[in-house]
């Protein structure tokens, strides 16, 4: 089983929930994280005065899939995210161990 965690603009998340949907992924957790990249943040101008914005928001959305599923959501998300400009985010997959459905006690690629 692989995880996949992908740090993307937040108006880019239905997209990336609609692709991942369409490959047959139904399940994921997201969170609204800052940070910053190569982009180093951007400066805003607020009443007259220009400030740095240091850490752009992005949302962190994570998935577990099996080892089957990974490429197709690998290749969903980065469609879905891509807008062709700087800050678009990452994806970074992680090999999962185990995954326990606590409800039924399933274990492993049954558990998803």
């Amino acid at each position: 089983m692989k995880m996949i965690v992908a740090l993307v603009k937040p108006h880019r998340l239905d997209e990336v929930r609609a692709a991942l949907n369409e490959v047959g992924v139904h399940g994921m957790t997201t969170s609204e994280v800052k940070g910053y990249g190569r982009q180093g943040g951007h400066s805003e101008i607020y009443r007259g005065a220009e400030y740095t914005v240091s850490f752009v928001p992005k949302v962190k959305v994570e998935v577990v899939t099996s080892d089957a599923m990974m490429e197709p959501a690998v290749e969903a998300i980065a469609t879905a995210a891509k807008t062709g400009r700087i800050g678009d985010g990452k994806i970074f997959v992680l090999d999962v161990a185990k995954a326990v459905r606590i409800r039924t006690g399933e274990v492993g690629d049954d558990a998803l």
